[in-house]
């Protein structure tokens, strides 16, 4: 073999190999099958239907202004323009072939905690996924004995149209591998109040406070740097206010934001507004003591 020859095939074997390399480092990382056994015991759907509020699940999944019964018909189909192009919020109800009427507890789970399908695919991460991951499997467990209590609804809501190169799902697992953890974003100190952590596991967690409140790197990534510091809107124009001391609540106390979220009344008897007002629906659901929790970890949050 010539030299070209030899330097064509070195670079064929070079190009091969970070092929290869790159099919492995975005595979999907999906649960084993011994925690999904653990997380089944004791599922309790009425813990779980908490849990639907606190997580907004009916804010995306059904129909815009829906009201009453007609919040838990999760057909799915609410369009996200975003800068990488249209997401579109899929059908989650009990239909077996067009929502997820059919998917086991480790096909949910592996969906909320890993941004993996059943098919074994990557999520977009426009599903919020690496907030909820951060929920303990026993949760998960329980949301998902709450969602097979729902009712099926017939039809499939349209694919996301995304431009190139975001449109190459397979490279959401490098992502995934850079940015997806269960690990909080705030380390507490180890005497925080009990309220002050409940708070942290609603924020951070199911109520996925940060994804709008939290600015992104350029990969789309938080930026946990500048947590709940505000945020340009994923939609159109405008900014998402900073949540965190020193942002555009500083002069709140927790009383007030759990007054907030229970009533939709600002300290100054302003009413919530655009987005946040589903937000401050769901959270109204929860309990006094988990809104006051919500309001001491912003509070606690540092500088």
């Amino acid at each position: 073999m010539g030299k070209a020859g030899k330097i064509t095939a070195g670079l064929a074997g070079l190009m091969l190999a970070g092929a290869v390399g790159f099919w492995f480092v975005t595979a999907p990382q999906p649960l084993g099958q011994t925690r999904i056994d653990a997380a089944a015991n004791g599922a309790d759907a009425a813990r779980g239907e908490i849990l639907f509020w606190a997580g907004g699940c009916a804010s995306c999944h059904a129909s815009p202004q829906a009201e009453g019964d007609a919040q838990t018909r999760l057909a799915g189909g609410l369009a996200l323009e975003t800068p990488y192009g249209q997401f579109v919020a899929p059908n989650i109800s009990q239909h077996p072939q067009d929502g997820i009427g059919g998917w086991s507890l480790g096909d949910f789970m592996n969906a909320m905690k890993r941004g993996v399908d059943p098919a074994g695919a990557v999520l977009y991460p426009a599903f919020p996924y690496t907030s909820y991951a951060r929920m303990p499997d026993a949760d998960i467990a329980d949301l998902f004995a709450y969602m097979k209590t729902l009712p099926a609804v017939e039809g499939r809501a349209p694919a996301n149209e995304l431009t190139f190169p975001y449109s190459l799902r397979r490279g959401v697992g490098l992502w995934q591998r850079l940015y997806l953890s269960e690990e909080p974003v705030i380390a507490l100190a180890p005497d925080a109040a009990d309220a002050v952590k409940r708070g942290q596991y609603l924020v951070e967690g199911p109520g996925h406070c940060g994804e709008c409140h939290t600015p992104r790197n350029a990969f789309g990534a938080l930026d946990k740097a500048r947590w709940l510091q505000g945020a340009p809107a994923a939609e159109g124009g405008g900014t998402v206010p900073g949540i965190a001391p020193g942002g555009a609540i500083d002069d709140w106390s927790a009383d007030d934001i759990a007054t907030y979220l229970e009533t939709g009344f600002t300290p100054d008897f302003d009413s919530v507004g655009g987005t946040m007002v589903e937000v401050q629906q769901n959270m109204a659901r929860l309990s006094a003591q988990d809104r006051q929790a919500i309001g001491e970890y912003l509070k606690a949050l540092p500088e």
